[in-house]
């Protein structure tokens, strides 16, 4: 399986006074999926960065379905799409508590050269684990 849960908190600061997650919140809990999906790949940010690769978010995508709400436990489900030369596509699913399906996503990032800012292929360890089926 190529995907992975990770369970978000609804906080204050995130909704509105209506107590409903303003949609720029939407962005930044589709990145700690993408971020905790790497993870759990064995695959970090910060190490990517250090060894001289960006990645870059180079379209973003929403559809929202139902209002998150404050207080709620949300569970994001991310979802490796595919995988080409330089980018990798992650899909989104985000449920509330009751299981209800909130909002669906998708987002496109390139491998980037922090040095020269071009696209380039991830290195061998990155690719081992894109490529891999579990």
């Amino acid at each position: 399986m190529n995907y992975h849960q990770t369970q978000i908190r609804v906080r204050y600061s995130e909704t509105d006074q209506m107590g409903v997650v303003y949609h720029g919140n939407y962005a930044p809990y589709f990145e700690i999926g993408r971020v905790e999906w790497l993870r759990n790949k064995g695959i970090s940010y910060k190490s990517m960065e250090e060894n001289g690769i960006m990645l870059p978010v180079v379209s973003l995508t929403m559809n929202y379905k139902k209002s998150a709400r404050y207080d709620e436990l949300l569970t994001l489900k991310t979802i490796l799409k595919k995988q080409t030369t330089v980018k990798i596509e992650f899909e989104y699913e985000l449920y509330n508590e009751g299981g209800e399906l909130l909002t669906t996503g998708s987002s496109i990032l390139v491998f980037v050269d922090i040095k020269t800012g071009r696209p380039i292929a991830p290195p061998q360890y990155i690719s081992e684990v894109l490529n891999r089926t579990e």
